[in-house]
């Protein structure tokens, strides 16, 4: 069975995401100037605008900081998940990454904890996606 779901672009700035992501090891830039982790990746903090930084674990664990659920399909490739969540998770290091908590979607609270779960979705990617703690 293929996936038919929209993947991630696949760019030489979120590269190391990605790859860190389907080794099921989460890393995450951090900037060698202040210190602070960022996402989505990119080729310059968005703290202090410093080009230089190190990709660095992450824990993978945090709390939902905003949540919606979707009652109808924008795309048609999520047209059997409806209703379905779009979640953004604040990571304990910092940083919010978008994607879904699992379980019900009624259950979803905003400062649930959550911790990171991956989903090998091809075997190329592999998506990330929260569960509750």
């Amino acid at each position: 069975m293929s996936y038919e779901k929209p993947l991630p672009t696949i760019t030489p700035a979120n590269r190391p995401f990605w790859d860190s992501v389907k080794a099921h090891k989460m890393q995450l830039p951090k900037c060698k100037k202040c210190n602070k982790f960022h996402a989505p990746p990119r080729e310059f903090c968005p703290h202090c605008l410093s080009e230089e930084f190190e990709w660095k674990a992450v824990s993978g664990r945090g709390e939902v900081y905003s949540f919606a659920v979707m009652h109808q399909s924008y795309n048609k490739a999520f047209d059997k998940d409806v209703p379905y969540n779009y979640a953004v998770v604040q990571l304990d290091e910092g940083p919010r990454l978008v994607s879904n908590v699992l379980g019900p979607n009624d259950q979803i609270r905003v400062g649930e904890k959550v911790e990171v779960v991956y989903d090998d979705v091809t075997p190329e990617i592999t998506l990330h996606r929260f569960k509750r703690v």
